[in-house]
């Protein structure tokens, strides 16, 4: 999931080298932290949180399939 999330965040910013996740995982929950640049905030989380909400989106589907819950949280 950490690897998903942060292809596509290097993808929507304009400043890819600086997107940086970390994943903090337990038995049944994660949480990924997306890092980006301050100018690149905006794009990463878009208008309304849509982008954001669809990012999580992506990523509750992938953690069902294994079994887990993923919480993101979006930092600049």
């Amino acid at each position: 999931m950490k690897e998903i999330l942060g292809t596509i965040a290097r993808a929507l910013v304009d400043q890819p080298d600086l997107v940086t996740v970390t994943e903090i995982g337990g038995r049944h929950t994660s949480i990924l932290g997306l890092r980006v640049a301050k100018a690149d905030l905006g794009q990463v989380i878009g208008k309304r949180g849509n982008t954001a909400g669809a990012l999580r989106t992506i990523l509750r589907a992938v953690s069902a399939k294994a079994k887990k819950r993923t919480v993101l949280e979006i930092a600049e």
